[in-house]
C-alpha cells in the first residue's frame, strides 16, 4: 500500500502558482532525490507531505498510521535539555521497560515470587532485547558522532548549539527514530565531507522510505534510486539517480522537441493548405481540414518543452602561464600562530593546467592553506614561490572581498573600471540578473546571488590560475552544472577548496588531503582517491606483505582494477541498454492507451479486447526490464 498518494495536488499564496496538478505516489522502501530550481516549490512539497501545511487543491492521502519525519532547513528550538538527553527521550519506551526489568529482577531476589514474575521478567526481557534494548545507547553515540559531534558535546545545552549543529542534532534524532517516512530538506548543508560519507551509508542501509532536497549531487546519486524533479509548476518522475535522471531529462527533451518541431510544420502545412483552397474549387476539403485543425489545436496540440533560465559564463585564462604554476618548497607549515600549526605540507610543484581539489575536515586548514598560498597570510615555515606569467584569482568561501554597501554594478565594476556600464550589465544578465537588479545593494542579496557577483569579477580578472574556495556553494544544481562546465573548458590551472565532490570528481587531476596536521598528495580523481584512501585503511596481509614484491603487488592492484573497470563499463552499458529498451515499451505502452481510448470511443469491444491483452503483455515485459534495471542499478552501486 503506497505510504502517500497525492493527485492534482497544487499549492498557492495569494495569486501565486508555486505549483499545480502533481500526481505522485510515494511508495515503502522508496528513496527519491527531489531536484528543481530554485522558487520551485522543493520545500513547499515537502511541507505539505509533512502534514505542516495543506494543499490548496487535489487530493492528498497518508497512509493510516504512517510515520513521518522532517528534517527543515531551518530547524526549530529542541528545548533547553542536552544533546544526550534529546536523544535519549527517542528511547521513552524502552527505558520504561528497562526501569520495570530492573524492579522485576529486584522481587526475584526475594524467593517468596513465584513463576509469575519470573514470567513476566522474561516476556519484558524479551521485548527489551526485540526493541534494541541493549544497543540503543551505543546507537546514540554512533550516530551522534558520526554526524560531527564529540563525546564532550554530548552534555551540550541544546540552547548553546549553533544553527549548524541544531541542525545535525535534529537529523540525528530523526535518524534514531527511524520513521516510515524520511523528509529530508537540504541535510548536507551543515556536515563535513566526514560526516557527509557517514550519512550516505547510514541512508544505503536504511529501510524505509525517503524523500530528500539536496544540491549535492554526489549525495543524490549515492542515496536515491529515483528523481522528482519540479519545474515549470509540475512534477515529473525519473528512474534511477542523479545522473540517470539528467540523461533521460535531455533524452525526453530532445523527444519532445521533435515532436512539436513535427506539429508545427502539420500545423504550417495544413494552414497553407486552408488559405489556398479555401475559397477555391477543394474548399469543402479546406473547411474540413481547418474544423479539424482546430479540434487539435483545442485538445491534442503540445507546448513548446521548456528549459529552466541558466547563467551564460566564460572563463576566459588571460596569458599563458610558465611550466611550473606553483612551488611548495622547504616544509611549508600554515596557520595563525607558531605553537598552532595547522598543517604542514610536502615539497610539491604545480604544473600549468592541473586540476587540484584540497579536501578535508572543516577545520582542517584548507582556507588557511590556499590563503597562505595567496599571500594573505604569513607562512609558519617553508617557502611558496610563483612561476613566470602567474596571474591567480580568488574567489572566496564568504564572499568577504565584496563590499556590502556597493550596488551589483559598482561591485563588479571594480575587477575592471574601465568597462562601461552597459558592458557590465551585458554581463550580469547572462548570471541572471536583470533590470533593477544590478542596483541592489550586495548585503541585501541572497548567497546564491552573491556567488554570481562574484563569478562576474572572477570573470574580468583574466587569471591563468583560480583560487576557489567553495565554489558551488548557495548555487542551485543547474548553475552547478554550467560552474562545472565552465571550469572544464578552462584553459589555465585549478586549486580548488570544496565538498562537492560531483565536481571534484568532474574535473579534478589531483586530490590533496588536509587531515590530522599534514597536506597529503594523491594523483587522481575523486573515486580513485577513495579507492587509495580505502587501501590505506586496510592494511597488508603478512602473506601479501611477505610472498610479493612492491612493484608485483602494485602490478596485481592495477590489474584488479583494470578488471573492476571493465566489469564496471558493460554493467553501465547494459544499463543504457535496459534504459532504451525501458524507454521504447513505455511509448509503445502509451500509443497503445490512446488506441484502447479511440476503440473505446468507437464502441469496437474486440479491438478493445485484443488491445488491452497486448497491453497486458507488454505491461508484463517492462516489469521485467525494470526488475532486471533495478538489480544492475544495486550491483553498480556496490563498491
Amino acid at each position: 500500500m503506497s505510504l502517500i498518494v497525492g493527485e492534482g495536488v497544487g499549492k498557492y499564496y495569494g495569486a501565486l502558482d508555486v505549483f499545480k496538478d502533481l500526481s505522485f505516489r510515494l511508495e515503502p522502501g522508496d528513496h527519491i532525490g527531489l531536484v528543481g530550481a530554485n522558487g520551485e516549490g522543493k520545500t513547499t512539497l515537502l511541507r505539505l507531505l509533512a502534514g505542516l501545511e495543506e494543499a490548496t487543491s487535489g487530493l492528498l492521502q497518508h497512509r493510516r498510521g504512517l510515520r513521518v519525519g522532517y528534517l527543515p532547513q531551518d530547524p526549530p528550538d529542541l528545548g533547553q535539555t542536552t544533546l544526550w538527553q534529546a536523544m535519549i527521550e527517542v528511547f521513552a519506551g524502552l527505558r520504561r521497560l528497562e526501569t520495570e526489568l530492573a524492579g522485576l529482577a529486584r522481587q526475584l531476589e526475594d524467593p517468596g515470587h513465584g513463576e509469575e514474575v519470573l514470567a513476566r521478567y522474561s516476556a519484558l526481557q524479551e521485548e527489551f532485547e526485540r526493541g534494541g534494548g541493549y544497543t540503543y545507547e551505543a546507537r546514540i553515540r554512533s550516530v551522534l558522532t558520526g554526524l560531527g559531534f564529540s563525546a564532550t558535546q554530548f552534555e551540550q545545552e541544546l540552547g548553546k548549539l549553533s544553527g549548524g549543529q541544531r541542525t545535525r542534532a535534529l537529523l540525528a534524532r530523526l535518524l534514531l527514530e527511524e520513521p516510515d517516512l524520511l523528509l529530508l530538506d537540504e541535510p548536507t548543508n551543515h556536515l563535513d565531507l566526514q560526516a557527509v560519507e557517514w550519512l550516505e551509508g547510514w541512508v544505503q542501509e536504511f529501510k524505509g522510505s525517503l524523500l530528500v532536497v539536496s544540491h549535492d549531487r554526489y549525495f543524490l546519486d549515492k542515496c536515491s534510486a529515483k528523481v522528482w524533479e519540479i519545474a515549470f509548476g509540475g512534477l515529473e518522475t525519473y528512474r534511477g539517480n542523479y545522473s540517470a535522471h539528467l540523461r533521460q531529462r535531455q533524452e525526453r527533451y530532445e523527444r519532445r522537441l521533435k515532436e512539436w518541431e513535427a506539429q508545427q510544420e502539420y500545423i504550417e502545412k495544413t494552414q497553407d493548405f486552408i488559405r489556398r483552397y479555401l475559397a477555391g474549387q477543394r474548399s469543402k476539403e479546406a473547411q474540413g481540414r481547418r474544423t479539424r485543425l482546430e479540434r487539435y489545436l483545442a485538445s491534442e496540440a503540445v507546448d513548446r518543452p521548456r528549459e529552466q533560465r541558466r547563467i551564460r559564463l566564460r572563463l576566459e585564462g588571460g596569458q599563458r602561464s610558465g611550466d611550473i604554476v606553483l612551488q611548495l618548497r622547504r616544509g611549508v607549515a600554515v596557520g595563525y600562530s607558531p605553537d598552532r600549526v595547522l598543517a604542514r605540507a610536502p615539497e610539491v610543484e604545480v604544473l600549468r593546467g592541473q586540476r587540484i581539489a584540497v579536501v578535508g575536515p572543516n577545520g582542517a586548514g584548507k582556507t588557511t592553506l590556499v590563503r597562505s598560498i595567496l599571500g594573505e597570510l604569513d607562512l609558519l615555515a617553508g617557502e611558496i614561490r610563483y612561476g613566470a606569467g602567474v596571474e591567480p584569482g580568488y574567489l572566496a568561501q564568504a564572499h568577504d572581498h565584496l563590499d556590502p554597501e556597493m550596488n551589483v554594478l559598482e561591485a563588479v565594476r571594480q575587477a575592471r573600471p574601465q568597462m562601461l556600464p552597459e558592458e557590465i550589465r551585458n554581463l550580469l544578465g547572462s548570471l541572471l540578473f536583470s533590470g533593477d537588479d544590478v542596483f541592489k545593494k550586495v548585503g541585501e542579496l541572497s548567497g546564491g546571488q552573491r556567488s554570481r557577483v562574484a563569478l562576474a569579477k572572477l570573470v574580468l580578472q583574466k587569471a591563468n590560475l583560480l583560487v576557489l574556495d567553495e565554489p558551488t556553494n548557495h548555487l542551485d544544481i543547474a548553475s552547478q552544472e554550467i560552474l562545472e562546465e565552465v571550469l572544464g573548458d578552462f584553459p589555465g590551472t585549478l586549486l580548488l577548496v570544496s565538498h562537492d565532490r560531483y565536481l571534484i570528481q568532474a574535473l579534478a587531476t589531483q586530490v590533496w588531503l588536509v587531515e590530522g596536521g599534514q597536506v597529503q598528495c594523491f594523483s587522481g580523481n575523486w573515486e580513485e582517491f577513495l579507492r587509495w584512501r580505502d587501501r590505506q585503511d586496510q592494511p597488508a596481509t603478512a602473506e601479501s606483505r611477505e610472498a610479493r614484491p612492491p612493484a608485483q603487488a602494485q602490478r596485481q592492484v592495477q590489474k584488479e582494477e583494470r578488471r573492476g573497470r571493465k566489469q564496471q563499463e558493460r554493467l553501465q552499458q547494459r544499463q543504457q541498454e535496459l534504459e532504451d529498451k525501458i524507454q521504447a515499451q513505455e511509448l509503445a505502452l502509451q500509443e497503445l492507451s490512446e488506441r484502447i481510448g479511440r476503440a473505446g470511443e468507437n464502441k469496437d469491444m474486440q479491438l478493445v479486447y485484443d488491445l488491452g491483452a497486448e497491453y497486458r503483455q507488454l505491461e508484463k515485459q517492462l516489469e521485467g526490464l525494470m526488475e532486471e534495471w533495478e538489480e544492475l542499478s544495486r550491483e553498480l552501486e556496490t563498491p
